[in-house]
This record gives C-alpha cells, sequence and structure tokens, in this order.
C-alpha cells in the first residue's frame, strides 16, 4: 500500500507531465484559458490514460513481448490511444455535446498528446505491474488536472491584469507565467522522501 502511496503522490507532484516532464503542453496552454473546459479536458485525458494503461499494459506484456515485437510498442500504442479517443469523442458528443463543443478540436488531438503516450510507455520503463501502472496512470491524470485547473486560474488573473506591457501581452506572458508554474513544481522534488521515507 506504501508503494501505491508513493506512486501516486509522487505521479501527481514530483513528476508532473505536464509540469515537470512537460508533456502535454498543448492542450495545457491551449485549453486553460476557461476552468470548465480546463477541467473537462482533463477528466477526458485522465480516462484515457487509465483505459490506455489497461489496454497496452496487458497487450505489450502478454503478445508484443513473447513473439519479440516489443520494437512495435510506440505504434501499437498509438493506435490504441487513437481508437479510444475516437469512443470517448462520439460518446462526448452524443452525451455531453455543451463539454464536446467548448473543447473543440483539442478532443481529438489527445490521440497525439504525449502525456498520454508517456504515460503508457514510461509504466513499461519504471518496470511497474499492472497495479502499479494503473495507479500511476491516475495520478498521472490527477496531476495533469491538477496543472490544468492551477494554470486556468493563472490565466484568468493574468489576462484580467491591466499591467502587463503590451509587448508582453498573450503568449509571452502566457509562457512567462507557465514557467513561474513548472519552477513552483521543482518545490516538491524530494517531499515523497519526507512523506515515506
Amino acid at each position: 500500500m506504501k508503494q501505491f502511496a508513493i506512486i501516486l503522490v509522487s505521479a501527481i507532484l514530483v513528476n508532473n507531465y505536464v509540469l515537470s516532464k512537460f508533456l502535454g503542453i498543448c492542450p495545457f496552454l491551449g485549453v486553460s484559458k476557461k476552468l470548465d473546459s480546463a477541467f473537462g479536458m482533463s477528466v477526458a485525458v485522465t480516462f484515457v490514460m487509465a483505459l490506455a494503461t489497461a489496454a497496452t499494459w496487458p497487450i505489450y506484456i502478454y503478445v508484443l513481448v513473447p513473439r519479440g515485437l516489443s520494437y512495435l510498442q510506440t505504434i501499437v500504442f498509438i493506435l490504441i490511444i487513437a481508437a479510444l479517443v475516437q469512443f470517448i469523442e462520439i460518446a462526448m458528443k452524443k452525451y455531453i455535446p455543451a463539454l464536446h463543443a467548448s473543447l473543440g478540436i483539442y478532443l481529438p488531438l489527445i490521440t497525439t498528446n504525449c502525456a498520454v503516450l508517456g504515460v503508457t510507455i514510461l509504466n513499461l520503463d519504471e518496470g511497474y505491474n499492472f497495479a502499479e501502472s494503473m495507479v500511476n496512470s491516475i495520478g498521472s491524470g490527477l496531476g495533469f488536472m491538477l496543472a490544468m485547473v492551477l494554470f486556468s486560474g493563472v490565466r484568468s488573473r493574468v489576462d484580467a491584469s491591466k499591467s502587463i506591457p503590451k509587448s508582453f501581452q498573450g503568449i509571452p506572458i502566457t509562457l512567462i507565467a507557465a514557467s513561474i508554474c513548472a519552477v513552483s513544481f521543482m518545490g516538491f522534488s524530494g517531499i515523497v522522501d519526507g512523506l515515506f521515507g
């Protein structure tokens, strides 16, 4: 149980895929203008991460490795993630059309979100078993959500500010704010050892 707690806290805070590993930056910058769309995107990414891990881990361990096809890992994982995203998009369009419309082009882009592919590959690289991989995937999704929601709040404050010089308005101040958020997450390194050591 302690191992699961370490993996979960580490995935959310210390090894945050957006702010520490810099994966998934496209939706992080593109969808974080509004809190509701940032939260909706985060839920969708978390769901896809968990489903992708549940599908890719056994396929890699029980199909690709025994047949000597582990070199096809990236291609197979991308195909599985693409299929999952298509099913989620169809379901969202039918049952939650407002969220589907607010996410726009960023929902299909989950297919190419490197955070989703990264979590499936890094689960295997870390040598996690199936349960640990699922905990890491859910923790990574929650870390993605934390980064998106926090940055959505930061962007709303920055966008409302009247004191930003004209040359920094728009993308420049957004990137500066994102870098400050990323630096602030570096303060969490070592927290896992302190809490669970």
